[in-house]
C-alpha cells in the first residue's frame, strides 16, 4: 500500500486506487500517514481531529472513525496497539521526499553535484500539489504542511544550486528562481542563487538590480541588512573583496589581536554547511588552527544569529560530566544545566564547542541532545576526532600550505603567518630574497602547523632568523625527512613545546611546570602560592612574551596556559615526582581563598568577593576534583562547605548539589573531616537539592551529620529536609527552635524558608509576615541575592492583597539586584510578575508591551520563562475578550512545554488557561479534562496557590460560564468552590480578574447573602477538605 499526502490524499493498493470518503476520515488517514509504522496515541489523534472540543466522548468517536477507515483499507494495514494505532504502509511520499532531499543535500555538501541533482529531482517529483491539501485548516495539518513546504523550498534551492555547480545552462534555473523569488521576496538564499544564476547567464546588470531590490525591501520591512551569503554573491558580481557587515551581535567572541591568515576555501565551506545543516566539526591535528578558524567563521556569521555566537572552551574541562556545565557557564545560566535546552530554544544560536577530543563522548551526547531538542541551534565543534553524531559534516583542517624547496616562499600561507607574527615581536621585520627562503625552510620543518609557527616566530625577539633555523635543525633532527608527514599531532607539538621549554632556564622551567596544574586563569598571587616563587609577576610576563602563557584582558594581571603546553608541563611534573605535591598546593591555595571569601558572601562585601570567586571558578572546581582524587576528604568537604554559598548565589543549584555530594562522598584517607564543615556541606547540599526541585527523601546523607554547627548553612538542614519530604510541621518546628537568631542573614534565611513552607500550604498571612522579616534581615545583612529572592516572594503576596505599588517597586529592585551580579538575563520570573502586577493595577498596555518585548526575536528570554510570558499574554488577551489571541498564546506555551524541561506548575497553569477558553466556548467536557490535569499537576508539585488557580476555574465551570441561566444549586456550588480556592491561595485573591468575573456573576445570580453563605462555607474547609471538594465538583456534570 502506498500513501500520498504531498497533494490531495491518494491511497493505492497493488496499483489500484483506494477511495476514502469524508473529510474527517481523510484527516485521520493523513494524521496516521505523518508517522507511518509508529504508534500514534489516542490522545494525539483526538486532539488532532477535534482541536476545539468536538463530541462529548471523543474517544468513542475516534474508535468509530478507525472502524470506518479499516473497512476501506487493505486488511491488517491499520493496527490497534496499546495506547494508540499504527498505520503500516510500504511507502508514504512525505518521508520518502525528506529522505531523498536529505541525501541530495548531503551530496551537494560533499561536492557531488550530479548525484545531488538526481536525488533532489526525484524528491521534488513526488509533489502533486499543496501538502496535506485534504486536511487544510486543521491545526495539526497546517503545522505539518508549513514544515513540508519549507523543506520543499529548501530542496528546490539545493537542486538549483547543484545544477549551477554542474555547469549546466543557467537560463532555465534563472527563470525558475525569478518566479520563486517573486513568491518569496524575503528569502535570502533564494535571492543569492538568483543573483548567481543571472550573473552566470550574462545578465549581470539584472543580478545587481536583484540584490539592490532585496536590500531595499529587507531594510524597509525588517530593518535588516543582507546576510553574508547574499553579500558574497553580490560581491562576486562586482569582483570586489567581501566585507564584514557592520553592527554588533550577541555572544562572547573576542576580537583577536592578530589577523587571520589563509583558509578562504574552508571558511566559505563551513559557512555554507552550517546554514544548510546544523553541525560542522573541524577535525585535524593539534596546533593546526582549528580554534582560530572556528572563531573566525563564528565572527563572520554573527549577524545571522540573533541568539548570539558563543565560544565554549572545553580545554579546562577535565571531567566529562562538566561539559554541560561549561556550556551553561558561558550562557550565564544561574540555574545551571537544567535549563540549557530552554536557553538555546528561543533564537537562532551558534555554539562553538572548542577542544572536544578529551571529552569527545560527553561532547557528542550533549550535542546530539541539544540539536535534537533545540531546532534553532547550530554547533561548530573543534576536535582531534569526529563526534560521531548523525548529520555531522566534517571539515578537515590540515596544516597551512608550505613552499616547495626552491619555490616561491612568499606565496605560502604558512610563511605569510610566520612573517606577520614575527613582525609583531620585532617591529619592522620583513621577508625578501634569502630570508624568505630560510622562513620557508622553517615552516616546512614545522609541518605548517600554526601553533608551532607562532611559537617559532616569537623567538625572533631574541635571535636572528638564521639562528632560529639552526636551533630548529638541532632540535628536530629525529623529526626530519620523509617520515615527518606521518607523525601525529602529539609528537609534533611535543617537539615544538619541548624546544620552547628547553629555551627556559631551570628556575623558569620549574615555575612553568608547576603552573600546569591551573586549568583556569593564573594571577601573580595564586602563582606565588602554588609554585613557591615570591615574585611571580616578572616570570609570568616572561613566559607570556615567549608564547607559553596567554595574557587575559581584565582589570588585574591574569594569564592562561595553553592546553597543549599544560599537558606537557604536567607530564614533566609527573616525571619529577612532583605532580601530587603541586596539586595539593593548588588545593590549599584555593581552599584558603574560598574559606576567606565565604563569610563575606552573606554581607555587604558580597559583590567584591563574589566576583573574586567567579574569576576562579575553573580553579575552584579543579581543586575540588584534585582533593577527591587524592582521597583528601577533609579538604574536599571543607572546600564544598566554603563554596556552598557561592554556588547558591550563582543559582547553580543542581550543579552545587552534585559537587557537594561529590565532596561528602570523597574518601577520607587523610583523616576525619571537621564536624562543622560536614554540617555546612550537608546543609548546602540539601538546600540546593530543594532549590533544584530534586527529591532526596531517601538520601543517605539525611540524618548522617551533626547539626549543632553555628554556621548559617547548618541551620538550613532541618527546613530543607522538611521541604524535601513535604513535612511542613517538622520544618516550622525546626525553624522555631533556631529563632530568634542573632546573625541577620541566618535569621532572614530561616524566615524565608518558613515562608516557603507556609506558602506552599496556602497560609499567606503567616508567609507574608515571615517574608517581611526576611526582607528586613537581608537588608540589614547587606546581602543581594537573598534580598532579591525575598522581594519576589513579598511581591507575590502584595499583588494578591492589592498593594500593587509596593509589589512593582519590590520587583524592580529585585531585578536591579541581580543585574548587579551580572545576572540580568536571568530575571525572567521577576519581569513576568512585574507585568502581572502592572496589569492588575490598571496599566494593561504597559504590561502587554513589556511581555511582548520578552518574546521578540533576539530578546534572549529563556524558554522556561517564555512559557510564563505566553501564559501571561494569554490571560491578558482572554480578559480582554480576545479568545483567538489567547488561544494563540496558550498554544505557544503548550508547544514550549513540550520542548523544554519545566516545573509542573507551568503545566498546571497552561491546562487551566485552556480550560478557561473551553468554558467560554461552552465546551464543558473539554474544560473538565483540562482542569483534571491542572489540579493533578498542582497537587503533585505540591503548590497550593497554583491549585487555587485551577479551583477558580472549577468555580466558573460549576457556574456553567453563565451563572444567571444556571440552576441555583450550581451557582451555590460555584460560590463554595470559589471560597475553597481562597483557602489554597491563603487569601481571597480579590484582584484576580477571573475571581472578579465569577464573583460578580454569582452575586447577581444568588444575591449577596446566599453568595456569602456558600463562599464562607468553602472558606471554612481545611486543605484536604478543599481538595476533596474540587475532586468531587470535577466529577459532577
Amino acid at each position: 500500500m502506498r500513501v500520498g499526502i504531498l497533494g490531495p490524499l491518494a491511497v493505492t493498493d497493488q496499483g489500484k486506487d483506494v477511495a476514502i470518503g469524508g473529510a474527517r476520515l481523510r484527516a485521520l488517514m493523513i494524521r496516521l500517514a505523518l508517522e507511518p509504522g509508529r504508534t500514534v496515541t489516542v490522545e494525539s489523534l483526538v486532539d488532532a481531529l477535534w482541536p476545539d472540543g468536538g463530541p462529548g466522548d471523543r474517544v468513542h468517536a475516534l474508535q468509530a472513525l478507525v472502524s470506518r477507515l479499516r473497512r476501506v483499507l487493505p486488511a491488517g494495514r491499520l493496527r490497534s496497539v496499546p495506547g494508540g494505532y499504527v498505520l503500516d504502509a510500504e511507502a508514504v511520499d512525505a518521508p520518502e521526499f525528506e529522505r531523498l532531499a536529505a541525501e541530495g543535500g548531503r551530496a551537494l555538501g560533499d561536492g557531488d553535484a550530479k548525484l545531488a541533482v538526481e536525488r533532489l529531482t526525484s524528491a521534488l517529483e513526488l509533489w502533486r500539489g499543496d501538502a496535506l491539501a485534504d486536511a487544510a485548516g486543521i491545526p495539526f495539518a497546517d503545522a505539518a504542511a508549513v514544515r513540508l513546504e519549507a523543506l520543499r523550498l529548501a530542496a528546490t534551492e539545493d537542486r538549483v544550486a547543484a545544477e549551477l555547480a554542474t555547469g549546466a545552462d543557467p537560463v532555465r534555473p534563472a527563470a525558475e528562481l525569478e518566479e520563486l523569488a517573486a513568491r518569496h521576496p524575503l528569502r535570502e538564499r533564494l535571492r543569492a542563487l538568483l543573483v548567481e544564476a543571472l550573473h552566470r547567464a550574462g545578465r549581470s546588470a539584472e543580478a545587481l538590480a536583484a540584490f539592490e531590490e532585496f536590500r531595499g525591501r529587507l531594510a524597509e520591512e525588517l530593518g535588516a541588512d543582507p546576510g553574508q551569503e547574499l553579500q558574497d554573491a553580490y560581491l562576486a558580481v562586482l569582483r570586489a573583496v567581501p566585507r564584514v557587515p557592520d553592527g554588533t551581535a550577541r555572544g562572547n567572541l573576542r576580537v583577536p589581536p592578530t589577523s587571520f591568515v589563509g583558509r578562504e576555501a574552508e571558511r566559505a565551506w563551513i559557512a555554507r554547511r552550517l546554514w544548510e545543516g546544523r553541525l560542522v566539526t573541524l577535525v585535524g591535528p593539534g596546533g593546526s588552527g582549528k580554534t582560530r578558524l572556528a572563531t573566525t567563521v563564528g565572527a563572520e556569521l554573527s549577524g545571522r544569529f540573533p541568539g548570539g555566537v558563543w565560544l565554549v572552551e572545553l580545554a579546562a574541562v577535565g571531567d566529562p560530566d562538566e561539559v554541560p556545565r561549561a556550556v551553561a557557564d558561558v550562557l550565564g545560566l544561574r540555574d545551571g544545566t537544567s535549563h540549557l535546552v530552554e536557553a538555546l530554544s528561543a533564537d537562532e544560536t551558534l555554539i562553538v564547542l572548542d577542544n572536544c577530543e578529551h571529552v569527545v563522548a560527553a561532547a557528542a551526547r550533549l550535542t546530539d541532545d541539544l540539536l535534537g531538542t533545540c531546532p534553532s541551534l547550530r554547533v561548530l565543534a573543534t576536535s582531534r576526532e569526529r563526534l560521531g553524531v548523525d548529520g555531522e559534516a566534517l571539515c578537515p583542517v590540515p596544516p597551512l600550505d608550505v613552499p616547495e624547496p626552491g619555490g616561491d616562499a612568499l606565496e605560502s600561507s604558512a610563511v605569510e603567518l610566520f612573517a606577520e607574527r614575527a613582525a609583531a615581536v620585532r617591529p619592522g621585520f620583513t621577508l625578501s630574497g634569502d630570508d624568505a627562503s630560510v622562513a620557508g625552510e622553517i615552516c616546512r620543518r614545522l609541518d605548517g602547523l600554526p601553533l608551532a609557527i607562532e611559537l617559532a616566530a616569537a623567538r625572533l625577539r631574541s635571535m636572528s632568523l638564521d639562528q632560529l633555523a639552526a636551533r630548529l635543525d638541532d632540535r628536530f633532527r629525529v623529526l626530519s625527512g620523509g617520515s615527518r608527514t606521518a607523525l601525529t599531532r602529539h609528537r609534533t607539538l611535543r617537539a615544538v613545546v619541548a624546544w620552547s621549554w628547553d629555551l627556559l632556564d631551570g628556575a623558569e622551567r620549574r615555575f612553568a611546570e608547576r603552573l600546569s596544574v591551573f586549568p583556569g586563569t593564573i594571577t601573580p598571587e595564586t602563582a606565588s602560592r602554588v609554585t613557591g616563587l615570591p615574585q611571580a609577576l616578572d616570570v609570568l610576563d616572561s613566559l607570556a612574551d615567549r608564547s607559553l602563557l596567554q595574557v587575559v584582558e581584565g582589570a588585574e594581571p591574569r594569564f592562561r596556559m595553553l592546553e597543549t603546553i599544560r599537558e606537557y608541563g604536567r607530564e614533566r611534573l609527573a616525571e619529577a615526582g612532583e605532580l601530587d605535591r603541586v596539586r595539593a598546593e593548588h588545593v590549599a591555595c584555593f581552599l584558603d581563598l574560598a574559606e576567606r571569601a565565604e563569610p563575606h558572601l552573606r554581607g555587604p562585601e558580597q559583590l567584591e568577593w563574589f566576583f573574586r570567586l567567579a574569576a576562579e571558578r575553573e580553579n575552584l572546581v579543579a581543586a575540588l576534583h584534585h582533593a577527591v582524587d587524592a582521597g583528601d576528604g577533609g579538604s574536599a568537604v571543607r572546600l564544598g562547605a566554603a563554596l556552598a554559598t557561592f554556588w547558591m548565589i550563582l543559582g547553580d543549584h543542581a550543579e552545587a548539589a552534585r559537587r557537594l555530594r561529590l565532596a561528602l562522598e570523597a574518601p577520607r584517607e587523610g583523616g576525619p573531616v571537621p564536624d562543622g564543615a560536614e554540617a555546612v556541606a550537608l546543609g548546602g547540599y540539601l538546600f540546593n537539592t530543594v532549590m533544584a526541585g530534586g527529591d532526596a527523601r531517601d538520601d543517605p546523607f539525611i540524618g548522617t551529620a551533626g547539626r549543632d554547627s553555628a554556621h548559617p548553612l547548618a541551620a538550613m538542614i532541618e527546613p530543607a529536609i522538611a521541604l524535601l519530604t513535604d513535612d511542613t510541621a517538622r520544618g516550622v518546628a525546626a525553624i522555631d527552635r533556631r529563632l530568634p537568631e542573632r546573625d541577620p542573614w541566618t535569621r532572614a534565611a530561616l524566615h524565608l524558608m518558613r515562608a516557603m513552607l507556609n506558602g506552599n500550604r496556602g497560609e499567606m498571612d503567616a508567609a507574608h509576615r515571615d517574608i517581611a522579616v526576611a526582607v528586613a534581615g537581608f537588608r540589614e545583612a547587606g546581602e543581594r541575592v537573598g534580598l532579591s529572592l525575598a522581594l519576589v516572594f513579598l511581591a507575590d503576596t502584595q499583588t494578591v492583597r492589592g498593594d500593587f505599588g509596593a509589589a512593582i517597586a519590590g520587583l524592580e529592585e529585585s531585578i536591579e539586584l541581580l543585574r548587579g551580579l551580572d545576572q540580568g538575563e536571568n530575571t525572567g520570573m521577576q519581569r513576568v510578575m512585574l507585568a502581572v502586577a502592572r496589569a492588575r493595577s490598571g496599566d494593561v498596555r504597559r504590561a502587554r508591551d513589556e511581555l511582548t518585548a520578552m518574546i521578540a526575536p533576539g530578546a534572549g528570554t529563556q524558554a522556561r520563562h517564555l512559557v510564563s510570558v505566553r501564559l501571561a499574554l494569554g490571560d491578558l488577551a482572554r480578559h480582554a475578550g480576545d479568545a483567538d489571541e489567547a488561544r494563540e498564546h496558550y498554544g505557544a506555551a503548550g508547544r514550549e512545554l513540550g520542548r523544554v524541561p519545566s516545573y509542573p506548575q507551568y503545566g498546571s497553569l497552561y491546562e487551566t488557561g485552556m480550560a478557561q477558553l473551553a468554558i467560554g466556548a461552552g465546551h464543558l467536557d473539554a474544560a473538565r479534562g483540562h482542569l483534571r490535569k491542572a489540579l493533578d499537576l498542582a497537587v503533585d508539585g505540591p503548590d497550593m496557590p497554583i491549585a487555587a488557580v485551577a479551583g477558580i476555574a472549577i468555580a466558573r465551570l460549576r457556574a456553567h460560564a453563565e451563572p444567571e441561566a444556571a440552576a441555583s444549586a450550581d451557582a451555590e456550588a460555584a460560590a463554595e468552590v470559589l471560597g475553597a480556592a481562597s483557602v489554597l491561595r491563603g487569601a481571597p485573591d480579590a484582584f484576580n480578574p477571573d475571581v472578579v468575573l465569577v464573583t460578580r456573576s454569582l452575586r447577581r445570580t444568588l444575591g449577596e447573602r446566599a453568595f456569602r453563605a456558600a463562599y464562607d462555607r468553602g472558606g471554612r474547609l481545611d486543605v484536604p477538605g478543599v481538595l476533596a471538594l474540587l475532586e468531587d465538583q470535577l466529577r459532577r456534570r
